[in-house]
């Protein structure tokens, strides 16, 4: 047992004396220091290319059929001011139409007559065919005789009022893209 202990002492004390000059060269490590000093000269151009400006314009839901109304909407951008708009325009013959199915489809069909009637060229095609239109609850002959009687009130034909309105505000958004561009 005595020779054991020898043999792990003497182990022991060797890996010491080999540990000792590692340890002693690490103290002793030689440090050397640089240093560099450089300079870089750079040019760089950057062009930034943007798009323009958008005037962009409202939208107009038109996906309900059962609505008589269009939507109208424009818009005019320039490098410097945008504008748009949009309005809804109210379909008098889709009004018409509508109300027209409507009573016929209630059994009323004097009176989705009448409502058609209301239309010139309705009421000319009538009168051509042999078959007025009511007048006052008369129907046939009766009213054909009473439409005979009082002719101003027959109906007139309305588009020159729209197409008036129409011609208006088309020489305004013209005069407002002129404006603009200049």
């Amino acid at each position: 047992m005595v020779a054991n202990r020898t043999k792990v002492c003497a182990i022991v004390v060797l890996g010491m004396l080999l540990a000792f000059p590692v340890l002693a060269q690490d103290e002793n490590t030689i440090k050397t220091e640089a240093t560099t000093t450089s300079t870089v000269d750079s040019t760089s151009t950057t062009t930034l290319k943007s798009p323009p400006p958008s005037a962009i314009i409202p939208t107009m839901n038109n996906s309900n059929s059962d609505l008589c109304t269009v939507g109208v909407a424009g818009a005019v951008q320039t490098q410097i001011l945008g504008i748009s708009a949009g309005r809804t325009v109210r379909d008098m013959n889709c009004e018409k139409l509508k109300n027209a199915k409507t009573l016929y489809d209630m059994g009323m069909k004097v009176a989705a007559v009448s409502i058609m009637c209301q239309d010139e060229r309705v009421f000319d095609a009538m009168m051509d065919a042999g078959t007025p239109c009511p007048k006052d609850g008369l129907i046939g002959d009766a009213a054909k005789a009473a439409w005979l009687a009082e002719t101003e009130k027959e109906p007139e034909e309305e588009g020159m009022k729209n197409g008036t309105k129409t011609a208006i505000a088309s020489g305004g958004i013209g005069a407002l893209l002129l404006l603009l561009l200049l």
